[in-house]
């Protein structure tokens, strides 16, 4: 797996806008990938404008002929090489102050996407890009700090009552990788009977009769998720406590 510097940012240079592209108008995105049992979000240290050597979220201009959620699309595939993930909007952030030269308004979404299935790509418009625990990331340009904030809250609450962590599993996966999808967003321990009763209640586990392979432990079960099940509770929606 590779993992390299974008080819994709948020070009605050003046003079590197592109002519296609509206030239106060940005889409910037939160991607959230889960590995080695943490939430992780992907970040890039710029290198042009006022953004140069700082670090801040995926983003880019918006194109004329572009609607919101491709640029918000283009820009993520682009930087992870990831064709199937999950995407959704968060909203619009529009302070007068938030860039320093001049008034740009950044339409925010966020992504969830299999870390495996990355394959980052290295352009001229970044020095890094790199994965950080949604805990311990770096002092961020403008005001991404609080974008990601929003984002996180935001993904705190929908995992409570939409099945989205999913979008972070492998086709099959075993109820401990679930609870842990959960944990790693919410920040906490749960307590493991608790979690799989509730889970088992909503209908949305199939068991595939199949066990893990190549592993030191105990082989345990893997399970896919019914997908008739998964858009009725996405449409309907639910409350998932724990």
């Amino acid at each position: 797996m590779h993992h390299k510097t974008s080819n994709i940012s948020n070009n605050i240079d003046e003079e590197s806008i592109p002519d296609d592209c509206i030239s106060n108008l940005t889409v910037d995105n939160i991607v959230f990938a889960i590995h080695e049992g943490k939430l992780k979000v992907l970040l890039v240290k710029y290198n042009r404008g006022l953004a140069t050597s700082q670090w801040g979220l995926i983003g880019h201009w918006v194109r004329k002929d572009e609607n919101l959620d491709l640029a918000a699309l283009r820009v993520v595939k682009s930087t992870t090489g990831v064709e199937n993930l999950y995407l959704d909007q968060l909203g619009a952030f529009g302070n007068v102050d938030r860039y320093p030269a001049r008034r740009i308004i950044t339409i925010v979404y966020y992504s969830l996407v299999r870390f495996e299935e990355t394959n980052l790509v290295s352009g001229d418009n970044a020095l890094e890009c790199e994965w950080f625990d949604v805990n311990n990331v770096p002092p961020l340009m403008f005001d991404h700090a609080d974008i990601l904030k929003s984002g996180l809250d935001y993904l705190r609450y929908k995992v409570r009552h939409e099945p989205i962590g999913f979008s972070l599993l492998p086709e099959k996966f075993t109820l401990l990788e679930l609870q842990g999808i959960y944990e790693s967003i919410l920040n906490k321990s749960l307590d493991k009977p608790n979690f799989r009763r509730k889970f088992q209640k909503m209908n949305l586990l199939i068991n595939c009769k199949e066990k893990q392979t190549n592993v030191a432990h105990r082989a345990a079960t893997l399970y896919r998720f019914d997908i008739n099940v998964y858009e009725k509770l996405r449409e309907f929606g639910f409350t998932f406590e724990f």
